[in-house]
């Protein structure tokens, strides 16, 4: 059992780290609406489909995880690190 099993309980650094994460995501959700704004115009509520759109970059990001997966994987067969 590792000192991160035997506590589940939240302190300051968990609500840093949180925090730091949930700062990121909004900017970056922010900064992602606007580019796609711009470049799609319309109103996104209003537009069909994004169900499958969803799905599909799903798929998207499920290949780019199993390829850094893969690339990981084949440096640590050559150099031992990460």
């Amino acid at each position: 059992m590792t000192q991160y099993d035997a506590d589940h309980t939240m302190g300051p650094d968990h609500d840093a780290h949180l925090r730091r994460i949930t700062d990121r995501l909004a900017a970056d959700v922010r900064a992602k609406y606007r580019a796609g704004q711009e470049h799609h115009g319309g109103r996104l509520w209003e537009q069909p489909g994004m169900l499958d759109l969803a799905y599909e970059e799903i798929l998207d990001l499920a290949v780019y995880v199993l390829t850094a997966i893969e690339q990981r994987d084949t440096r640590r067969r050559v150099t031992g690190r990460d």
